[in-house]
């Protein structure tokens, strides 16, 4: 089978499309054949060769962190009726309790745990229900833990990427004041058709300056911060005093660093990613929540980007020069 692999860590060219083995299918697997791959900026990383302590991946290894497409194979263990499902479902390896490492999307045939598995609903495009696989759960989490409501406003920064194209939707859906921040006038234009009252472009001086204009000098009510570094931090200086900052992005290379001490000087509730709720039931749970908003059309991924597996050095180029507007996903 055909599958993107990268031999050592480096620039985007270290990732080659070539024949591989097909993959085993164990008991309690299934075999999927692959309609679409998810394309994450963590994979950029990865590929880098960036957080190796925190995600050790070793090459040679085939990326990703999530497919669509139809179950073809069943293991030992598996109940059959799987068999023909059109489905969603993670990629990667990685011990309980620790992090999953970004591996195995990026090919024409994936074998996941059928515990993994998410039934696509009747009626929705199996590529808008794979760009809901990780960004759907991260949004309805920042959701729950932003607390969106009328006479609310919300930042949201890095509003065209995954999860904050999202954010936009379901802050404006729960009666808040969305104000955008992206970069550039396309990216502007797009936050406002998703639902932005306000755009920011903080490729700009003085951008937070214009945040707190909008709000009459008070500040947002919640920031969400997907862009981290220092633009992160600067999002962090429009929250008005009793409000909440949450970061959880690291598109600039690294999340924002808000000390604590400062957090509490100005009376502001600092979450990260892995203080966000993904409530009781899981994150199975929030994403048939996703879907289901998806399929009665109260919430819609943006796909910027499609390419085939062959131009997965173009799809990490894009992400890594922020030429893409939404998610960017690779097809067999």
């Amino acid at each position: 089978m055909r599958a993107v692999r990268v031999d050592r860590f480096g620039g985007p060219e270290v990732l080659v499309a070539r024949e591989v083995p097909e993959p085993e299918v164990g008991p309690g697997t299934v075999e999927i054949a692959v309609e679409a791959a998810n394309v994450m900026y963590l994979e950029v990383l990865v590929r880098s060769g960036w957080g190796r302590d925190f995600f050790p991946v070793i090459p040679p290894y085939v990326p990703g962190t999530g497919v669509a497409g139809t179950v073809a194979r069943v293991g030992a263990g598996v109940d059959p009726s799987w068999t023909g499902a059109r489905v969603v479902a993670d990629t990667g390896e990685g011990d309980d309790g620790g992090p999953q490492l970004p591996v195995g999307g990026y090919a024409e045939r994936a074998v996941v745990p059928a515990a993994d598995l998410v039934r696509i609903p009747e009626g929705v495009d199996p590529r808008h229900a794979l760009a809901l696989l990780h960004d759907g759960p991260t949004a309805l989490a920042l959701a729950r833990t932003a607390e969106y409501g009328p006479g609310r406003t919300v930042l949201v920064a890095a509003a065209t990427g995954g999860a904050g194209s999202l954010s936009v939707q379901l802050a404006r859906r729960a009666g808040a004041r969305v104000i955008a921040a992206a970069r550039g006038g396309a990216k502007l234009d797009l936050a406002r058709s998703l639902g932005a009252h306000e755009t920011v472009d903080y490729s700009l001086p003085g951008w937070t300056d214009r945040v707190l204009e909008l709000t009459g000098g008070t500040g947002v009510d919640t920031a969400l911060d997907g862009a981290g570094s220092s633009l992160g931090e600067a999002a962090f200086t429009t929250v008005a005093e009793g409000g909440r900052f949450i970061g959880y992005g690291s598109a600039g290379g690294r999340f924002a660093e808000i000390e604590p001490a400062r957090a509490r000087e100005h009376k502001v509730r600092a979450f990260g990613l892995f203080d966000i709720s993904e409530g009781t039931e899981g994150r199975a749970a929030a994403l048939k929540e996703a879907l289901e908003l998806l399929r009665s059309g109260d919430l819609r991924p943006h796909i910027g980007l499609t390419l085939p597996l062959e131009q997965a050095e173009e799809a990490h180029r894009a992400l890594e020069e922020r030429r893409v507007l939404g998610k960017v996903l690779l097809v067999p």
